[in-house]
This record gives structure tokens, sequence and C-alpha cells, in this order.
């Protein structure tokens, strides 16, 4: 916390996201169970530690044989690949022509069919660490409708501000906020950061224009920082791709700290967001998992830690963390040099 209020502390706070391929095969290398999450996250040395809420009523939607779905409708489908496989979106039954009729008439999920009661006693239980409340998928738009209604026809509801299109945006966030707003009343002031997202940008560019962020995404996303802020709680807003051009909105909202950081992407490099947004936003992320953790040495994660430290630990507001989920690519040899070249250099 004295990292997130652009003060130096002794050392960089550090976090981890990962799939679980990479994940199991971490916590055998520590001799650990494959459901010890907890110790893996003390052998890395991670300083975080999160919570959310789970779905618990009967499911909404059926789907075909070898087919997951989600109480929204989503569904995915399981696809190999050379080290392990992905869940991944497929079908979108809500393509097409979308009607007021037919966006009513769209099965969603109550507030009242999550799970909160384990909220406080996780809160309790890890007081010693602050509390991350949320994820990457709360608040956000693009994503959450594009896994049930497709990436094309989504983008296309949005640009046009497609009114039946627009009403499926606004129905699922209803629901959206009020899990959140139930979630944030459930953590009160035990926990220290609320967590939302919304991806906003390619690798090459904005995915959307400007002026469409401003008038059809950011008013919507607005309402969920003031909801945390009104339990006392930094904002922690998840954005992959080459997304800086909306970080002088992100900051006038309310967010106080950028996950992802992929500096790869366009316009996203380390020393350029630290000079131009260093002094009114925090950072967490920036160690690319489409880079060196999966395709380099173990020597070159050590040079790539130690060189993006150098620039973004001076006047503290800097979280080290994987730009998404580590995934099954990366040796497990770079993932622990990855921890432990932050243990050993990123102090101050």
């Amino acid at each position: 916390m004295t990292t997130f209020a652009h003060r130096e502390a002794d050392r960089v706070p550090v976090d981890y996201l990962a799939n679980r391929e990479i994940d199991v095969a971490l916590k055998r290398h520590y001799g650990l169970a494959d459901d010890d999450s907890e110790g893996l996250a003390e052998k890395l040395g991670v300083d975080f530690r999160g919570c959310y809420v789970t779905y618990t009523a009967p499911a909404l939607h059926g789907a075909p044989q070898g087919i997951h779905v989600n109480e929204w409708g989503a569904r995915t489908r399981w696809v190999e690949h050379p080290t392990g496989g992905y869940w991944d979106f497929c079908d979108f039954p809500m393509s097409g022509v979308l009607t007021k009729e037919r966006v009513d008439a769209w099965p969603m999920p109550s507030p009242d069919d999550y799970d909160f009661s384990g909220i406080e006693p996780y809160c309790d239980a890890h007081a010693d660490y602050p509390i991350v409340v949320g994820g990457a998928g709360v608040g956000c738009i693009i994503n959450r409708i594009g896994q049930f209604r497709g990436m094309q026809d989504t983008l296309c509801d949005v640009v046009t501000e497609d009114p039946a299109g627009l009403r499926l945006i606004d129905r699922m966030l209803e629901i959206d906020f009020e899990v959140a707003r139930r979630a944030l009343a459930a953590a009160g002031r035990k926990a220290q950061i609320f967590c939302m997202g919304e991806d906003l940008g390619t690798q090459r560019a904005p995915i959307i224009g400007p002026e469409t962020y401003r008038r059809v995404i950011k008013p919507r996303h607005q309402r969920y920082i003031e909801e945390a802020k009104k339990h006392g709680l930094l904002v922690m807003f998840h954005c992959c791709g080459s997304s800086s051009w909306a970080f002088d909105d992100m900051a006038h909202m309310g967010v106080d700290i950028i996950d992802t950081l992929q500096p790869e992407a366009a316009d996203m490099e380390p020393a350029r967001l630290k000079q131009q947004y260093g002094h009114k936003l925090c950072f967490h992320g920036m160690i690319s998992t489409a880079g060196v953790l999966a395709f380099g040495t173990a020597q070159q994660v050590r040079d790539e830690v130690k060189r993006t430290l150098d620039i973004m630990m001076p006047g503290g507001g800097y979280a080290l963390c994987p730009t998404h989920m580590i995934q099954s690519n990366s040796p497990v040899e770079n993932v622990v040099t990855m921890y432990e070249t932050a243990r050993e250099y990123g102090v101050y």
C-alpha cells in the first residue's frame, strides 16, 4: 500500500497469475499439493490475496455434449495445444440480429444466485495482505458480451450504439454491478483494492475509437469506481493491449492502478508509461507472458526483470506481475527466476 501511495517501500511488491497447467507444475516443483495455492503464494513471495463470489444456482442454459456453458450462456470447448489446452469460447448463441424481445427473453442470473458469505471470512483470514475484491471481468462490456454474442457483433453494437445491443449490455451490467456492490459491502473496509476491467487495445492500436469509448464505455464504468471509493478502496483496472490512449480518462475517473501493461504492444513501453503517467497512476504487470517468460532463457528472464525494475521502481507506484495468466508454454525455471529476481533485485 506504500507503493500504491507513490512512495518507495522496502521492496517492490509482486503478484501472480497463471493457468492451471503451469500452476500445478510450479506447485510440484516446490513439493506442494496440486491444490495448495496458499503454499505456492508463500513460496513465490506473492504480496496480494484475492477473493470474489461464486455462482451457486442451477444452470440457466444448455449446451451440446462436450461444451461447457456458464450462467450467462457463454459456451467454451476444450482446444488442445502442444503444452496443454484451453477452454476457448465458441458458438455464440446470441449472435445475429438483435431485437428488444430477444434481449429480454435471454436468461440471465440474479444477484441472489451468488454466494457472498465467504468474502468477510477470507478477508479476516488474510488480514496481513492487501485483499483484492473482484477481477478482470467485473464491469467488462466488450469481452463479457462478446463471449456469448460474438466479438464482431458486440463491436458493431458498441460502435453503432444499436439500441438492442445497448439494452443487452445494460441488462448484463445491472446484474454485474449489483453483484459487485454486494461483494464490496461484504468486504467493507477489510479489503484494500477493487479490480475491474475492459480490454481496450489490440497489440497495435485501440480496439474502439476514443470518442466511442467516452460515450459508451466510460460512463458505464464510472459507477463501479464510485462504488469502490465509497468503501475506501483503491481501484485497479485490467486492460490488455495498446491502451495507454485511455489512461488520462481512467485517472480522471478515479482509477488508481493499471493492470497488465503489455510492453510489446504499441505505445506501452515501460519508460514511456512511467514518464507520462507515473505521477498519477500506479502500475501492476509489465513482465510479458508472450515474451522472454515463454520463449527466452532463464538469464534473459532475469535481465528483463532487472531492466523493468530499473525503469519502474523509482518513486514507487509499481508492483511486478505477469502481463496475463502465465501460460503452460512458460518453462518452470523461467517463472521461478522471475520471482527470485524480483526478491533479490527489487529492493530499495
